[in-house]
């Protein structure tokens, strides 16, 4: 089965562009090239993550209408007018998971399945556990941070950025430099 070819559509600043004229004009026109851009790339990233088709649909409506009435936050210095949006589909998601009281994520759906099933794997497991607390307790204060929001927190860059009042570039570097260190440290505490 091939695709059918898919014209290029509008570039990040071109979408930038329209999300900056919602915010300053409340611009139909530019909503509606965000909407016939995003929704259906929206929808099929929320149904990858395991969201059934219905759901993923309304949740991708409910996002570019999040994006209608939050255009003035959006910041094209900060980010790409795709990741502002899939974060916000992203986040959404996760709201809806915890309303319906089901699991946040795909990726922790699959735990349940990927329980040790023997004694050994499940001390193997518990070492793992222990040295990357040992791993993250080594790090500098700032970068310990972001990795506990980022990771153990499961919060968004952009979320940490105003939580902690940084700038998301210094997010960013943070927990790059903290993956390096992370990396190193691990590898010197190998069983």
């Amino acid at each position: 089965m091939t695709d059918a070819p898919r014209s290029p559509g509008p570039d990040g600043p071109a979408l930038s562009g329209c999300i900056v004229r919602i915010a300053e004009r409340g611009d139909r026109d530019a909503f509606a090239c965000l909407f016939s851009h995003f929704a259906p790339r929206v929808k099929s990233y929320l149904m990858r993550l395991g969201t059934p088709p219905e759901a993923a649909e309304e949740l991708a409506q409910e996002t570019l209408l999040t994006v209608w009435r939050r255009a003035a936050a959006f910041d094209p210095g900060r980010a790409a007018a795709s990741t502002w949006i899939f974060t916000i589909a992203r986040n959404l998601r996760i709201d809806l998971s915890r309303r319906d009281g089901r699991i946040a994520t795909a990726a922790d759906s699959s735990d349940a399945n990927d329980a040790p099933a023997t004694p050994d794997e499940a001390l193997s497991a518990l070492e793992d556990k222990t040295r990357i607390g040992i791993a993250v307790a080594s790090l500098p204060r700032e970068q310990a941070q972001v990795i506990s929001l980022a990771f153990f927190a499961d919060k968004a860059h952009s979320e940490i950025a105003g939580e902690l009042g940084l700038p998301l570039g210094t997010v960013k570097s943070r927990l790059r430099l903290a993956m390096a260190r992370l990396r190193g440290a691990l590898a010197e505490i190998a069983p």
